[in-house]
């Protein structure tokens, strides 16, 4: 029997069914019964998009999580038929798999959610390298807080080992007020953070400062996402901005994490940072289109025609 094929990209990080409610007159107060105008079931989690993402875009791209045992087949299904290698995902009699309610406006979104089987992934991701080796992994994107424990020497044998490694965190406060976070983080290729996260961070509100700050904490390449102001780029030194588009959000869900996989596309393609950047936005504005973090995500031609033009 062959070997599969190795990975561009594996994704690790939550795994959730995401049901988004969206078209409210107005936001209840406690006690309150608003009534939504539109209903989406969608996998989601910023793995699962930025997985879905990538994959639209050709690169072959594998995916590392927990879902329920009983109830996982749906989001296994979903995720295969996007083209992503679901082999490595583990499933567990424990817990069903994790959901969110995603209440979403065209500006912003709230979320109630339960963790369910991605309590499990701690414990995985003790084995990650291992797991990258075996796969046969060319680049990682995490999209979780690893354990503060671990995740220096984590991210050391994932250098070592040849492999890049990019992280989006997500809103974990606990995670970055730790000394041991920032430490890791310089060791990462590219930081994504979103303006929020990024001010919690350096305790700065500017973006240009905020990047020059990371850039004193040992961070050379971070990725800033900043919402309906566009997006920011510290690379090596040299910081760029990317005005945003011109398209009317239907839903912002998962915006951010479908700006790192068109970000991640055009940097393992070897594209210049400026392009990468303009990728990104592209890929992030876009998947607000429509419902979801997913259906609006665009097809590889489409954001080679916008790539093009850019050049």
């Amino acid at each position: 029997m062959n070997d599969p094929a190795p990975l561009d990209v594996l994704v690790a990080g939550d795994l959730f069914l995401d049901l988004v409610l969206s078209g409210f007159e107005s936001w209840p107060q406690p006690g309150e019964e608003a009534f939504a105008k539109k209903f989406h079931k969608e996998i989601g989690g910023g793995a699962a998009i930025t997985a879905c993402g990538l994959s639209k875009l050709g690169l072959h791209t594998g995916i590392l999580g927990s879902i329920g045992e009983e109830d996982g087949r749906w989001m296994l299904d979903r995720l295969q038929a996007r083209g992503v290698d679901t082999s490595l995902i583990r499933r567990t009699s424990s817990e069903p798999t994790a959901f969110t309610v995603s209440v979403s406006t065209a500006l912003d979104r709230t979320f109630l959610t339960y963790r369910g089987a991605n309590q499990q992934l701690p414990g995985i991701l003790l084995g990650l390298s291992d797991i990258a080796t075996n796969a046969r992994v060319g680049h990682l994107h995490l999209a979780h807080a690893m354990n503060l424990d671990t995740v220096q020497d984590s991210f050391k044998a994932m250098v070592e080992s040849g492999r890049t490694l990019s992280l989006d965190v997500g809103w974990h406060p606990e995670w970055f007020a730790d000394p041991r976070a920032i430490a890791a983080l310089a060791g990462v290729d590219i930081f994504f953070p979103n303006e929020r996260e990024g001010a919690l961070v350096t305790g700065e509100t500017d973006p240009e400062t905020m990047l020059r700050t990371f850039e004193r904490m040992g961070m050379n390449r971070v990725a800033l996402k900043l919402g309906s102001e566009g997006a920011a780029l510290l690379w090596d030194g040299e910081i760029l901005f990317q005005k945003p588009g011109i398209i009317e959000a239907v839903d912002t869900t998962g915006a951010g994490d479908c700006f790192d996989a068109g970000f991640l596309y055009a940097w393992l393609h070897g594209m210049e940072p400026n392009l990468c950047l303009r990728a990104g936005a592209a890929c992030g504005e876009m998947s607000a289109r429509t419902l979801g973090g997913i259906a609006g995500f665009p097809a590889k031609e489409e954001l080679e025609r916008i790539l093009c033009t850019a050049k």
